[in-house]
């Protein structure tokens, strides 16, 4: 991610605009997790949420929902069923 966003920030980056931000969506068997980070200087961290994404349960939901979707699809594609 770092490797990213540091790349954005040296080419892509225009005059006025923020720094890059990553957004890391991660699932487990029974929960999913948020994580929103941003460069500094030194290293990558954590940093707060921003008003302006979504909430981090609509994320959360989301997120929920399409591993939902990418199991069935899965499940269907090793059935042999389209």
């Amino acid at each position: 991610m770092e490797l990213y966003l540091r790349y954005l920030e040296k080419y892509e980056k225009v005059d006025g605009e923020n720094t890059p931000i990553g957004l890391i969506l991660c699932t487990g068997k029974n929960e999913e997790h948020v994580e929103l980070l941003q460069l500094d200087k030194s290293n990558i961290r954590v940093a707060e949420y921003l008003t302006v994404l979504p909430s981090e349960n609509l994320l959360r939901e989301k997120l929920h929902k399409a591993v939902e979707i990418a199991q069935q699809r899965l499940s269907r594609r090793l059935d042999g069923t389209n």
